[in-house]
């Protein structure tokens, strides 16, 4: 067969070959980069979530109630259930603020798997950057060791009011709140089951006066509760075995013991606890007092201000210049020294004492002894 009668050879589309080949190169290019961004967006996920590779950073965070729904059921037993349910978008945003994380979607998504919202509880927190989601959870629940702690020394002598302001100044509770569970909370302790709810100042006396470690937006419930712990690790089996033998109650003990602490120079609380002792056993021994005990510091109570010549005139049962016998209940917390000099004060006869300008304390048997003092010393006016 000659070349012209021959058929024409059909040529090859390799430009169409060609083409096939670059589409399935660029598909593997881009499912190599989506790849890629999906590895570094889940490495970058990870090191949020599992705090990896975090530059070092601490920050104290503070979840008020603003930070939760607050749902309180009152109990059978007078009590009130509180549930707290966080508010995750605020807390998220705190958080991410405060560059704990680097995601709000990821920690709201994190929290919403793990029922997060229902761990939270109000408080101060020490969190930092090695801590992951779940430690960042429970580093913000009520027994985290995360929980910032403030230590709050109660002095002797201070009401349950000044107690409650100095609480609330260090950040540890609200008076207010305070306030409330002091009058209106059932506090298990045998010391105070014949004292009737409603009042806050039922607690008066029993506060007791120490160096304490609180959480900050501590429970007030809770708070309260380790005061009077404390007065209940104080107050010892020889101490209820003597008061059950007596004829005053531990209440009217606390009283006295109230009454000298906020009259004591510091050293003569057996012997200012005599006195009261030795007016209320002997009302008229003591010539124009006819039981009436005529102590400053009761009127200090009622006003807070220093005592004048008018406030004697105040209708009140604390004011023991117009009425006789012991005030209704403490006028302070007492601490253990005085509590101990009410328990046994010194045996003397004396009816009297003056405060002298060297800050200490004189004592006598009757009003003349200490009338002539005064006028020796240029007390008497």
């Amino acid at each position: 067969m000659s070349q012209e009668n021959r058929p024409p050879r059909r040529r090859r589309r390799r430009r169409s070959t060609g083409r096939a080949a670059g589409f399935a190169m660029l598909y593997i290019v881009c499912v190599i980069g989506v790849s890629v961004v999906l590895a570094a967006l889940c490495w970058i996920a990870a090191n949020d979530v599992l705090a990896l590779n975090k530059p070092e950073h601490t920050a104290t965070i503070v979840l008020s109630e603003d930070y939760f729904s607050i749902k309180k059921k009152p109990q059978e037993d007078g009590s009130t259930q509180t549930t707290y349910k966080a508010k995750m978008n605020k807390v998220a945003k705190l958080l991410e603020e405060n560059r704990l994380i680097d995601s709000k979607f990821l920690f709201k998504t994190f929290c919403s798997v793990t029922d997060a919202e229902t761990k939270l509880r109000p408080g101060a927190y020490n969190l930092n950057t090695t801590m992951d989601f779940r430690s960042l959870v429970s580093g913000m629940g009520y027994n985290s060791d995360s929980r910032v702690i403030v230590e709050v020394t109660i002095p002797e002598g201070y009401t349950l009011a000044q107690t409650f302001q100095l609480l609330e100044n260090n950040g540890v509770a609200g008076v207010d709140d305070l306030m409330h569970y002091a009058a209106n909370y059932n506090y298990g302790f045998s010391f105070l089951q014949d004292i009737p709810l409603g009042d806050p100042n039922r607690l008066e006396g029993f506060l007791f006066p120490d160096t304490y470690e609180f959480y900050v937006n501590h429970d007030p419930k809770y708070v309260i509760n380790k005061l009077l712990q404390n007065f209940d690790a104080q107050y010892t089996d020889e101490m209820r075995d003597q008061v059950a033998k007596s004829k005053y109650s531990l209440r009217q003990y606390l009283t006295v013991a109230s009454l000298i602490e906020r009259e004591t120079s510091g050293t003569d609380r057996g012997q200012i606890a005599s006195v009261i002792y030795n007016r209320l056993e002997n009302p008229n021994a003591a010539a124009g007092t006819n039981g009436y005990l005529q102590i400053d510091a009761t009127l200090y109570y009622l006003t807070g201000k220093t005592p004048t010549e008018a406030d004697k005139a105040i209708d009140s049962p604390y004011n023991t210049y117009k009425y006789p016998g012991l005030p209704p209940a403490p006028i302070a917390n007492p601490g253990l020294a005085s509590i101990k000099a009410a328990l046994n004060p010194d045996n003397t006869g004396n009816y009297y004492y003056a405060l002298g300008d060297n800050g200490t304390h004189k004592f006598f048997r009757d009003y003349t002894s200490m009338l002539n003092w005064m006028h020796t010393q240029n007390l008497y006016k």
